[in-house]
C-alpha cells in the first residue's frame, strides 16, 4: 500500500472513531455538478464585472438593474445543476450516524437535493425571493418568469422590489450563521471543497477541537487539522466511505 493510501486509510480510521462529524462545504463540492467558483479567475464569468460589486447590496438598492442584467443570470446558473458523487455520500453518511449535519458555503440546494436532512445554508439559498418592502415570499421560479416576462428589476404587488433569498456582500449573515458556529463548538469538523479564505466561514475551523481537510489546494488551516487530504471531494469520499463500509462490517 503506497504512503498516500495509508494516509486515507487512517483518516478514515480517523472518522469512524470520532464519529459523528459536522461537515463544512464549499464551492469545490459542487465544481463536479458544473457549477463554476466564481471566485476563479479561469471561470471567465467575471471577466468584465467585479463578483464583490454586482453580487452586492450596494447594487441592488441602488442600481437593481445591473442587479438583474448581469448578477442574476449567474445565480441562475447554480439552479441547473444536480447532486454529485459527494452530495450522496454526505447524505448517507447522515443516515448511517457518521454526520451530524451540513454547515455549506453553496447557495445550490445540492445537499437537500442528495437527502441531506439536517443543512445550515450560511449564505442563502436559490429556492425562494421576498419582496424587501413588504416581505412577502414567492418562490424562485417565479421571480425568474417576472425578470423574463414583466420587468426589469421585478416588483413585487406592493410596488418593492424582490430579491432573491441568497447572502450578497453587504448582508447581514442569517441566523444559520449562529448555528452554525454552535454546532461545530460540539462536534469535531470536516472541511470539503472550501479555501477557508473567506469571511465569515473561515471563522468556523478555529472553533473546532478536531479537524479534518479535503480540499484541491493548501488552506490556511493545514496545519491544525489531524489529516489533510488533497483532491477531488467526490474521489476522496468514494475512499473514505468504502474504507468506513469495511469499519461498519467489523463493528
Amino acid at each position: 500500500m503506497s504512503l498516500h493510501n495509508e494516509i486515507q486509510k487512517k483518516a478514515a480510521e480517523h472518522l469512524w472513531l470520532n464519529r459523528p462529524w459536522v461537515i463544512l462545504t464549499g464551492a469545490g463540492i459542487s465544481t463536479e455538478s458544473g457549477i463554476p467558483d466564481f471566485r476563479s479567475p479561469q471561470t471567465g464569468l467575471w471577466n468584465q464585472y467585479d463578483p464583490m460589486e454586482i453580487l452586492s447590496t450596494e447594487v441592488l438598492f441602488n442600481q437593481p438593474e445591473l442587479f438583474y442584467k448581469i448578477g442574476f443570470p449567474v445565480l441562475m446558473q447554480f439552479k441547473q445543476a444536480r447532486p454529485n458523487l459527494a452530495h450522496g455520500i454526505l447524505a448517507g453518511w447522515e443516515s448511517r450516524g457518521i454526520v451530524k449535519g451540513v454547515i455549506t458555503q453553496n447557495i445550490d440546494s445540492l445537499h437537500i437535493e442528495a437527502g441531506s436532512k439536517r443543512v445550515l445554508e450560511i449564505h442563502g439559498h436559490l429556492r425562494t425571493a421576498h419582496c424587501m418592502k413588504c416581505l412577502r415570499t414567492i418562490s424562485i421560479e417565479k421571480l425568474e418568469s417576472f425578470v423574463r416576462d414583466v420587468q426589469i428589476p421585478p416588483r413585487c404587488r406592493c410596488g418593492g422590489i424582490l430579491r432573491p433569498d441568497v447572502v450578497l456582500f453587504g448582508d447581514m449573515l442569517p441566523s444559520s450563521f449562529e448555528q452554525a458556529t454552535k454546532l461545530v463548538q460540539k462536534f469535531p469538523l470536516l472541511v470539503i471543497g472550501s479555501s477557508l479564505q473567506v469571511s465569515p466561514a473561515n471563522l468556523i475551523p478555529s472553533l473546532a477541537e478536531k479537524l479534518m481537510i479535503i480540499n484541491l489546494e493548501e488552506t490556511p488551516f493545514d496545519k491544525k487539522a489531524a489529516f489533510v487530504l488533497n483532491g477531488k471531494a467526490s474521489t476522496m469520499l468514494h475512499f473514505l466511505d468504502e474504507e468506513i463500509k469495511k469499519l461498519e462490517e467489523k463493528a
